[in-house]
């Protein structure tokens, strides 16, 4: 008797049933406020944006990619704090910069 034994490629930063595994950064993340909802470097700048997201960790609001200045992302590479959420958005929709998907 034969037996076949089948292997399953499963990616390290897979959760239980090939989900993605919850962003640790979230659990990093202290209790902000955030700044007013306005893009400062874009009003000094003249430019318009099209998103604005929230920093988690110091409440910095700023731009989003699709947006000229893109400046939530520059904040991000100046800091290091790894993950923002959609600041107009009645559902929370959080960024992992670190992670480069979704923070669940």
């Amino acid at each position: 008797m034969t037996l076949n034994v089948v292997c399953m490629k499963v990616r390290a930063h897979s959760g239980p049933n090939g989900q993605e595994r919850r962003c640790e950064h979230l659990d990093m993340l202290p209790d902000v406020r955030h700044e007013a909802p306005e893009c400062r470097p874009c009003l000094a700048l003249g430019l318009p944006w099209s998103h604005l997201l929230v920093c988690l960790t110091c409440g910095w609001v700023a731009c989003s990619d699709d947006s000229p200045g893109g400046h939530a992302r520059a904040h991000y590479e100046e800091t290091d704090h790894p993950v923002v959420a959609a600041l107009d958005s009645e559902t929370p929709r959080r960024w992992c910069y670190v992670h480069g998907r979704a923070a669940l």
